[in-house]
């Protein structure tokens, strides 16, 4: 694994959005007139980007500072070069979409940042046209009963953190496993789940839990006194890898483990990124750290999550106090908090506060350690603090006082 120095510490982000109609409220799929594939060609010949097609589709575009691409239902994601600076980040975001938006409005559409379809089933389209997107779908069809909710259906904020070596990777990822049911439940921003108003609370939680427990969810070896790289490597070693990209081509796995198809003494770097990018953790590790629960929220909400998660990932001492409000957790401390978040959101209990307790516990962590020049990032995240609401909640109130549409309103990107 890469080691890096202190000072050499980046942070980055991807953004999903859904590109819905304006009238109708319905999610544009990758394909058809006014698709976000057609949006797609349309940005690309705006300036100079690498272009990534599969079989004559154009699925991505790539800067020097961002790239673009759409996920299985054609969500709409921008990918931000890891940034040493909050503001390095939100420069680069803001001139994206004060350039680029305008190829959706033009088609009477808007991004949305949303964790699940506001007005779309996920049996109304089919997945974009990327072949280890059918790899998976196919995949899937046997695994958890929610893995195509998961594909086609959601949206998200991941925040990638660096670590500096072995101590720190482990100290890092258990705290922010440790933290996944209050990030999910905080940041929660899905109130309708197919065309329908939901009862429950964390949806996003509860379809990884429901995706395939191999591969998704939380990594219970997270848990052990002795959790290393080595551990996160079996974990890795133990799963299938769904498909190969050799020189057979694309193909499945079948049911075959990466460790039994890897030679150590033959196989590539691409390899080892491929086994380490198929599995979906709560937490992931590649050559970063990423953190993943989080529902996509709209701007500028979603940089007070980049910022809460630097704070308490960089600053001096955070990631120890967290771990040491947890001395002591257990796996079935946080299965059984996931159960309350279900039912109750923020209010739920989790290893002695509710989450919104734990909230203002993170929130002052950053707050108090945060530079100057990055605590006015906060201010979305301590609305969520103060009023003790979270994204989905509020919007549930515009939803009941006024119509969806309104609601939708609140969620559009505008800037």
């Amino acid at each position: 694994m890469e080691k890096k120095k202190k000072k050499d510490l980046c942070i980055g982000v991807e953004f999903e959005h859904f590109a819905i109609d304006n009238e109708s409220l319905e999610t544009k799929t990758y394909h058809g007139k006014d698709g976000v594939g057609e949006s797609l060609e349309e940005i690309g010949k705006m300036d100079s980007f690498m272009r990534f097609e599969n079989d004559g589709y154009l699925l991505g575009l790539t800067a020097d500072d961002f790239e673009i691409s759409t996920e299985p239902a054609g969500q709409f994601e921008i990918s931000i070069s890891k940034k040493k600076s909050i503001k390095d980040l939100e420069k680069i975001y803001l001139d994206f979409m004060r350039k680029y938006l305008k190829v959706f409005k033009d088609k009477n559409q808007s991004l949305v940042a949303m964790g699940y379809h506001p007005n779309t089933s996920i049996n109304d389209f089919k997945i974009s046209p990327k072949k280890r997107y059918e790899f998976m779908f196919n995949y899937f069809k046997d695994k958890g009963t929610m893995a195509h909710n998961m594909m086609k259906g959601t949206s998200s904020v991941q925040v990638t953190i660096d670590y500096l070596n072995e101590k720190d990777f482990v100290n890092k990822y258990k705290a922010f496993t440790y933290l996944s049911p209050i990030l999910y439940a905080l940041f929660d921003n899905s109130y309708i789940f197919e065309k329908k108003p939901l009862e429950t609370y964390a949806i996003r939680q509860e379809i990884w839990e429901n995706t395939d427990l191999a591969r998704s969810g939380v990594l219970e070896e997270a848990f052990l006194e002795d959790f290393s790289y080595e551990k996160y490597a079996e974990y890795i070693l133990n799963n299938n890898t769904i498909f190969i990209d050799d020189e057979m081509g694309l193909r499945s796995t079948e049911n075959k483990l990466f460790k039994e198809i890897f030679d150590p003494e033959k196989e590539g770097t691409s390899d080892i990124f491929h086994a380490i990018s198929i599995v979906f953790p709560d937490v992931r590790l590649k050559r970063y750290i990423e953190i993943r629960m989080m529902d996509a929220v709209p701007y500028p909400l979603n940089f007070s999550i980049v910022t809460l998660i630097k704070a308490l990932a960089y600053k001096s001492g955070n990631i120890e106090k967290i771990l040491k409000e947890f001395k002591g957790v257990k796996f079935s401390d946080l299965d059984k908090a996931r159960g309350e978040i279900r039912k109750k959101g923020i209010n739920a209990k989790y290893y002695g506060k509710t989450i919104l307790e734990w909230g203002k516990f993170l929130y002052d962590l950053a707050e108090n350690s945060l530079d100057e020049d990055e605590k006015p990032y906060l201010k979305e995240f301590k609305k969520i603090i103060d009023e003790g609401k979270s994204p989905r909640e509020k919007f549930k109130e515009i939803y009941e006082e006024k119509s969806l549409k309104d609601a939708v309103e609140s969620e559009k990107i505008n800037v």
